[in-house]
C-alpha cells in the first residue's frame, strides 16, 4: 500500500447483493474502484449486525486491491489477528470502542496490518491527538454509525482540524457516511482523500449490469477532483 493523498473511492459492500459478494467486489474494482470497504457491525457498538472475519475471508481472493475493514464492535482487541489472518489491509477501530485505543492500535499493527481510529460524529478530533504518530488512516464518520444510506453530516470543521493535525504524516482521511457526488467536493476540499461511499456507487447496476457502478463512481471522483488540489 503505497501512501499517495490522491481522492480515492472505496465502495462499502454494505450496499452490494449479499449472496454475490465475491462477484460484486470484483465488479466495482474492474468499474474504477480504489479499495473495497467492509463495514462489520456487532449489534451491541451499534444497532445492527452484519458480518465477520469469515467474510472477509471468503471474499479476499475476489479483491485485487486494499481491503479496508471498518470495525463498528466492541470490544475490538480480541478480533484483531482473525481480521489479519482474513487478509485485512487495513483494520480500523473506533475510538469509542474501549479505553485503550492506543494498546489496540498497537495490536493492529503488531499484526501486520495498517492501523485505523474511527471517530463518531460526536468525538472531536482531540480524541486522537495521542495516537497521531500510530495511525495510518482516520476514519471521520458523517453519519451514525450502524446503518447504511444515512443523511450526510457535515464534519468539514473536524476534517480540516485533523488535517491540520496530520502535517507531514502519512495519514489518509476517510469520509464514510452519505458520500455521494454532491458531498464529495465538501470533504475532498477539506482535506479528504478516501471517500467510502455504499448506496452512492451501487445504485442502479448489478453484477449482470455493473456499468452503473462505474459512472456512480466516476461521477464521486470527479466531483471529489473539482476542488481538489
Amino acid at each position: 500500500m503505497p501512501f499517495d493523498r490522491s481522492i480515492k473511492i472505496a465502495p462499502s459492500i454494505l450496499a452490494a447483493d449479499f449472496a454475490n459478494f465475491g462477484a460484486e467486489c470484483a465488479a466495482v474494482e474492474a468499474q474504477g474502484a480504489d479499495w473495497i470497504h467492509v463495514d462489520v457491525m456487532d449489534g451491541h457498538f451499534v444497532p445492527n449486525i452484519t458480518f465477520g472475519p469469515a467474510t472477509c475471508a471468503a471474499i479476499r481472493p475476489h479483491i485485487k486491491g486494499v481491503m479496508d475493514v471498518h470495525l463498528m464492535i466492541a470490544p475490538v482487541d480480541p478480533f484483531i489477528d482473525a481480521f489479519a489472518d482474513a487478509g485485512a489491509d487495513v483494520l480500523t477501530a473506533h475510538v469509542e470502542a474501549g479505553p485503550h485505543i492506543h494498546r489496540t492500535l498497537q495490536a493492529i499493527r503488531g499484526a501486520g496490518m495498517k492501523a485505523g481510529v474511527a471517530l463518531n460524529p460526536g468525538t472531536p478530533a482531540s480524541a486522537v491527538a495521542e495516537v497521531m504518530d500510530m495511525v495510518d488512516l482516520i476514519c471521520v464518520m458523517t453519519v451514525n454509525p450502524g446503518f447504511g444510506g444515512q443523511k450526510f453530516i457535515d464534519m468539514t470543521t473536524k476534517i480540516k482540524t485533523l488535517r491540520d493535525m496530520i502535517g507531514d504524516r502519512p495519514v489518509h482521511i476517510e469520509i464514510d457516511g452519505g458520500v455521494d457526488p454532491k458531498t464529495a467536493p465538501l470533504v475532498a476540499q477539506a482535506g479528504a482523500d478516501v471517500l467510502v461511499a455504499g448506496s452512492a456507487v451501487f445504485r442502479g447496476g448489478s453484477v449482470d449490469d455493473p456499468t452503473p457502478y462505474g459512472n456512480n463512481i466516476r461521477a464521486i471522483r470527479e466531483a471529489a477532483l473539482g476542488v481538489w488540489t
